[in-house]
């Protein structure tokens, strides 16, 4: 049967795909998207703390995934609440949380089990909604334009024929075919996409999908790879990429965005790094200097974790009692290193340069 966007797709073709999803054109560009990888991933094993930046990229990560679907909240705002005892009272913000709750939940399960089947693909979906939901079970599910209204794609139908297509993605993200895993991982999330299982939270578990790909791939060993920004710039031609495999078959556009997703991405991700760790040294330099008898390398890399800080972050990081711990804060603060907040009835302190540092636009073009 012809593909009809009105019509549930069903007949989707199973993977592998049958066209060649290897030509020298999508080859030369793994090159390129291989090494800038590589180099990411080297630069997070070099430091001298890998998971040290990881919770900043996570919350980023979360925010804009959850802005594709336009569940919108500010980075500052995810930032304090992470740190807050008040935490959050904003929705939007809280399923954020939710999304990043579900990434590292399931980077532990790949941790426990290098598998990525159906069952932790409800899971996270369940992390990430916060509730307990399956498979679509329910015909009505349609895809449609924003602006217009205008179904463009409605996806399989039926939660036996849903668990077929994704038993058969499973197949093909497991087997031993020589495909490049780069390519496989564009393969994979459009597939994911097309087969969209759940009744809601399938774009942001098909992108927690490519982190955990990536991951059993060996290509990345932490989660920090902070790619939805890169769709956030490029949401039409995402769209556009993914409703033209459906639609015509062309996967080659599709593949060369997705690794140029990657390689940008990384780019990005290898400079912001290379930025953090000079205003670490910088800031470690003159913290000594300025305030010699408070300086302890552990004490700058609590600063460093996320941007807010509070003294029981420093308390359990073994740096002293809160008594002591609020006096070094408060020094710093008059240092010119911090700036207090009142948040609800606790103090919270913002390393503002790290900050700057996040919210630079200019890593890529």
């Amino acid at each position: 049967m012809a593909y009809h966007p009105d019509i549930p797709y069903n007949d989707l073709p199973l993977l592998p795909p049958a066209k060649d999803i290897e030509s020298a054109v999508i080859l030369k560009k793994t090159i390129t998207a291989s090494r800038a990888l590589s180099e990411l991933k080297g630069a997070i094993t070099n430091l001298p703390n890998p998971t040290l930046f990881v919770d900043t990229i996570n919350l980023q990560e979360a925010q804009a995934s959850s802005a594709i679907e336009n569940i919108i909240t500010t980075q500052d705002e995810l930032f304090k609440a992470s740190v807050s005892d008040k935490g959050t009272d904003n929705p939007a913000t809280k399923e954020v949380m939710y999304y990043k709750d579900a990434l590292w939940f399931g980077f532990e399960q790949i941790n426990q089990k290098p598998l990525l089947t159906t069952n932790l693909f409800i899971s996270i979906m369940q992390v990430i909604k916060e509730n307990r939901s399956g498979i679509r079970n329910a015909p009505g599910t349609q895809l449609k334009n924003p602006a217009t209204g205008q179904v463009v794609y409605t996806p399989p139908e039926g939660e036996a024929v849903i668990r077929e297509k994704l038993k058969n993605l499973e197949d093909f993200i497991h087997a031993e075919d020589g495909i490049d895993p780069l390519v496989k991982m564009a393969v994979i999330h459009y597939q994911f996409e097309a087969i969209h299982p759940f009744f809601d939270g399938n774009g942001r578990t098909g992108r927690i999908i490519l982190l955990l790909y990536l991951k059993q791939t060996g290509l990345l060993d932490l989660p920090a790879l902070y790619m939805s920004d890169y769709i956030i710039r490029h949401k039409s031609d995402y769209y556009t990429h993914l409703r033209q495999v459906t639609e015509a078959g062309k996967w080659q556009e599709w593949i060369l965005f997705m690794l140029d997703m990657v390689e940008q991405t990384a780019l990005k991700g290898r400079r912001q790094i290379a930025d953090i760790e000079n205003l670490v040294q910088q800031m470690s330099s003159e913290v000594q200097q300025k305030l010699p008898k408070i300086y302890s390398k552990d004490l700058v890399e609590v600063l460093f974790k996320l941007p807010y800080t509070k003294r029981l972050q420093l308390e359990r990081a073994g740096l002293g009692n809160l008594k002591t711990v609020g006096n070094y804060l408060k020094e710093l603060e008059e240092a010119g290193f911090l700036k207090s907040e009142q948040v609800g009835k606790e103090k919270l302190y913002l390393n503002y340069k790290l900050l700057d540092v996040l919210q630079r636009k200019d890593y890529t073009s």
